[in-house]
């Protein structure tokens, strides 16, 4: 079946469908919603099946419904209908919620269901929820669609429809810290992360806020005080209490979105440092050493790249057989902090220090040879993250995660974090080439295939943390543990003896050098793109592979 993936952009959700629609093995090709004369090229050319429309902000034209069969995602139960409804299931404490596929007609949201999946709500943010429990329900709503398509079946009428909900604007979700509790402020902060924030009154600024966690045992203070400070975070003191702000920006379009102690830096010099809001933390389960990390949206800056590095060498000091690296729920890591380098006073030197930063990181895991280590990707990754993971001696891998372990549509950025010697020696020099130089996601089985990982946990994230746990944990019991110590020690000696690390990290770096300072801009272009969230002007052609194929023949 020919599939036309129509979005707004490629996103974590069209994403994750266009992964399981190639390992289908659909004939599938992507384009960007850019205008509706677009959209009717795009259709001629390609003459899909069925368009499924992943992720949209404008109504598909009617000449192209009449024409081809058109599938909407819409993230609410059936009935539910309007561009905001992830927004305001959290803003109206909806313990249970779904997603629905549905057949776009010229009304909105009011077509034929397809497929439908509810999910309980969990206490987390919008993005979070859209990239877990809404991504899954999605995928599992495809798969029914496209049995009962092949299978002659129509969708079911679709059920009384709800009225129709407005955009959540902003204001609608505004904070007002003297008359909002502190659970009304973490659930406006969630029902607006990460777009398009949720707008309060800070140090006198009008600001908007991301990242928010509960904070306890802080100091109390006036609503709307800056009370605390915990690494990037600041508290704000509510009428009942205060809440961690992760990150800040201001309202204007195109702002950036920086660590809030950064933000207001001068505001928050003078509240006391407290613990609770922290992106690391270590654990010991008998021979097995856990470090969490979990960075918000997968960036790390410089700091975060030290503070990690710092804690897989105090890891180091503890007596254990392996060493568990567990990034975050929603993204393993994307490696480089963008916003940080766009909002340095030089983007060329802060992408400097920011990729020795991750080097060094990665260098760190590569010198442990006195026990195993192991990556736990249990959410998305991207870059120089997922050559992070690739320093482990195992790599396990979530159901549902999609990797991109490439640089390349970052202004063909070349990348480092010892990638050229990391990827070829997993799957072979012709196997890293097609990787890095296709720019396509990357799912779980063809991970496996590619050998990229070495095992597939289960999808549930408690699932998959069991089944990490005793797999590690039979590793590190079996009776030929100290020989696959000696032999991981003997075959880093013979890498190194063929070409030491510093080797490809220098030739990695003269690479970046250029496109640091070089001629070509295209790197400081792309990144200020992509961090300003400019609109692209058409869709990326690895992508949009109908507009490199023949003409079709009726």
């Amino acid at each position: 079946m020919r599939i036309l993936l129509l979005c707004h952009s490629f996103n974590s959700l069209t994403q994750r469908l266009f992964v399981e629609l190639r390992e289908m093995g659909e004939e599938v090709s992507v384009e960007f919603d850019i205008s509706d004369d677009i959209l009717r090229e795009t259709v001629k050319l390609f003459r899909p099946d069925l368009i499924l429309a992943s992720f949209l902000r404008r109504a598909i034209p009617p000449d192209v419904l009449r024409e081809t069969l058109c599938l909407v995602v819409h993230p609410g139960p059936p009935g539910d209908r309007g561009p905001s409804a992830l927004d305001w299931a959290i803003l109206e404490r909806r313990e249970s919620w779904g997603v629905t596929l549905l057949e776009a007609i010229d009304e909105l949201d009011a077509g034929a269901v397809w497929a439908s999946r509810a999910f309980p709500m969990r206490a987390a943010t919008k993005s979070s929820l859209y990239r877990n429990e809404v991504t899954r329900g999605a995928v599992a709503c495809m798969f029914e669609a496209l049995e009962r398509i092949r299978a002659g079946e129509r969708p079911s009428p679709p059920p009384p429809l709800q009225p129709l909900k407005p955009f959540c604007s902003r204001a609608m979700r505004a904070i007002d810290f003297r008359c909002d509790n502190a659970a009304t402020v973490l659930r406006k902060i969630r029902s607006g992360d990460g777009s398009p924030g949720a707008m309060a009154e800070i140090a006198g600024r009008r600001l908007l806020c991301f990242d928010a966690r509960e904070a306890r045992d802080v100091p109390r203070g006036a609503p709307g005080d800056i009370v605390a400070r915990s690494g990037k975070a600041i508290a704000v003191a509510t009428r009942d209490g205060a809440v961690w702000i992760g990150c800040l920006r201001d309202i204007p379009a195109a702002s950036l979105k920086l660590p809030a102690s950064l933000f207001l830096a001068n505001e928050a010099a003078t509240a006391p440092e407290r613990p609770g809001y922290s992106n690391i933390a270590y654990e010991q389960v008998g021979d097995i050493g856990y470090l969490h990390f979990d960075f918000y949206n997968g960036a790390m800056s410089v700091v975060d790249c030290r503070a990690l590095e710092a804690a897989i060498q105090a890891a180091r000091q503890h007596k254990t057989r392996a060493l568990v690296l567990a990034g975050g729920p929603d993204y393993w890591s994307n490696g480089l902090h963008l916003g940080m380098i766009e909002a340095a006073a030089s983007a060329a030197d802060e992408s400097w220090s920011n990729i020795n930063a991750m080097n060094d990181c990665v260098r760190a895991l590569l010198d442990i040879d006195d026990r195993l280590v192991v990556s736990f990707i249990r959410g998305n990754a991207g870059a120089g993250g997922v050559f992070l993971a690739l320093a482990a001696d195992l790599v396990l891998m979530r159901r549902g995660v999609v990797l991109n372990p490439h640089y390349k549509d970052m202004g063909n950025l070349y990348g480092s974090e010892y990638w050229t010697y990391l990827l070829p020696r997993r799957v072979g020099a012709d196997a890293a080439r097609k990787i890095t130089q296709g720019r396509l996601p990357i799912g779980v089985d063809e991970a496996l295939r590619l050998k990229l990982i070495d095992a597939a946990l289960p999808e549930p994230p408690g699932e998959a943390k069991d089944a990490a746990r005793a797999m590690v944990e039979t590793l590190v019991a079996g009776p030929d543990f100290s020989g696959q110590m000696e032999e991981k020690r003997a075959r880093r000696a013979r890498d190194e003896a063929q070409k030491p690390l510093e080797a490809y990290r220098s030739q990695e770096l003269e690479r970046m050098r250029r496109n640091f300072w070089g001629f070509d801009p295209s790197y400081h272009v792309a990144r200020h793109n992509f961090i300003r969230k400019v609109a692209k002007s058409r869709t990326p052609l690895h992508l949009a592979v109908h507009r490199s194929l023949p003409e079709r023949i009726p």
